[in-house]
């Protein structure tokens, strides 16, 4: 390729023009690196209690989500995000019957969970009954009608003491579908040693936990996705890690999955025999899920080796006392429309 003497340079380099009409929403990754989308429309603006919350349509990923100005998912490919988190931890279980999820606002992780016939209950706990009820009228394909099935136990409130009001050994399958650990949060407490404990408790003999762990290529695991995978292993007996490629999150996508038990299958690639995976998921009439199958499920546990070596370097314990957070550098900014 041949180098170029032209740079950006500001709003009248190469590509600055682009920015010169109408709304563009701004999210700064770290120092020096943004990603910027073209808003066609604002369809929600508020605050709740606990944080701002704001809905708006993008020509490149449909409807974003976007709180305290942070992009959590988006229309266009939420599925791939969703799928990942609740179906892995799903299909390893033989035969899930009682769901807890922690956060999941929008219902898209909800929507995911009730389509395992063997669930009888999905009980979710989030903390911003607003953002429930916003997601509803505004961004209803996230929960699809999840919210009306009779299998449903929302709860609105702190989704520690949700869980800590389940009986011991009661629940199946414990999904965090849980907002980044940021300083002043609502969640960070989520990702410590503390309450992986109590989840164990929680579960029943073959229970799987499985949670969201924040950004996870080579150059950015280190950020959370090594530590909450380290914090777990302190806890449970076998601890996974697998990522996805989420295009608006601009980075692959970091998740970590552990059973209660040391001689639990393996999660990773216990199901692949015969091709048993695909097999389960047939027979719970899962077998044209639009992302996820056995072949996705071998890519997404196939770690690269920097990622596979600093999980395995690392060293760090997340715990009540002695938290950690993601870097405070992850800023969203709106701009002004241009005319």
């Amino acid at each position: 390729m041949a180098a170029s003497s032209t740079g950006m340079g500001g709003a009248g380099g190469i590509g600055g023009d682009v920015f010169n009409n109408g709304t563009w929403y701004h999210e700064v990754l770290e120092e020096g690196l943004a990603i910027s989308y073209r808003v066609e429309k604002v369809l929600h603006r508020g605050t709740s209690k606990f944080q701002t919350v704001e809905v708006v349509k993008t020509k490149a990923f449909g409807s974003l989500l976007l709180t305290d100005g942070l992009m959590q998912s988006a229309q266009d490919d939420e599925y791939v995000y969703h799928q990942s988190l609740v179906h892995p931890a799903m299909a390893a279980h033989p035969c899930p019957k009682k769901v807890f999820i922690a956060g999941g606002g929008e219902g898209a992780t909800l929507r995911e969970v009730l389509k395992h016939p063997s669930v009888e209950e999905a009980m979710m706990v989030d903390i911003d009954g607003e953002v429930v009820e916003m997601c509803k009228e505004h961004t209803a394909f996230y929960s699809a009608g999840a919210y009306d099935d009779p299998r449903t136990k929302l709860i609105i409130g702190d989704a520690y003491a949700g869980l800590e009001a389940c009986a011991d050994g009661s629940i199946d399958v414990i999904i965090g579908d849980l907002c980044d650990p940021l300083e002043g949060g609502p969640c960070y407490q989520l990702y410590t040693t503390g309450f992986y404990e109590m989840c164990k408790a929680k579960l029943a003999p073959g229970g799987i936990l499985i949670t969201q762990s924040g950004c996870a290529s080579t150059r950015d695991c280190h950020h959370v996705f090594t530590a909450i995978h380290h914090t777990l292993k302190q806890v449970f007996p076998q601890v996974w890690g697998y990522t996805v490629c989420v295009p608006s999150f601009t980075s692959e996508w970091g998740f970590n999955i552990a059973t209660k038990e040391a001689d639990a299958i393996s999660v990773a690639d216990g199901l692949h025999a015969d091709g048993g995976l695909d097999k389960r998921l047939a027979e719970r009439g899962l077998g044209e899920l639009s992302y996820y199958d056995a072949i996705t499920h071998t890519r997404m546990f196939s770690l690269n080796r920097i990622v596979r070596d600093k999980c395995r370097d690392e060293t760090r314990v997340m715990t009540v006392e002695n938290p950690l957070f993601m870097t405070a550098s992850h800023t969203g900014v709106f701009e002004a429309e241009k005319k």
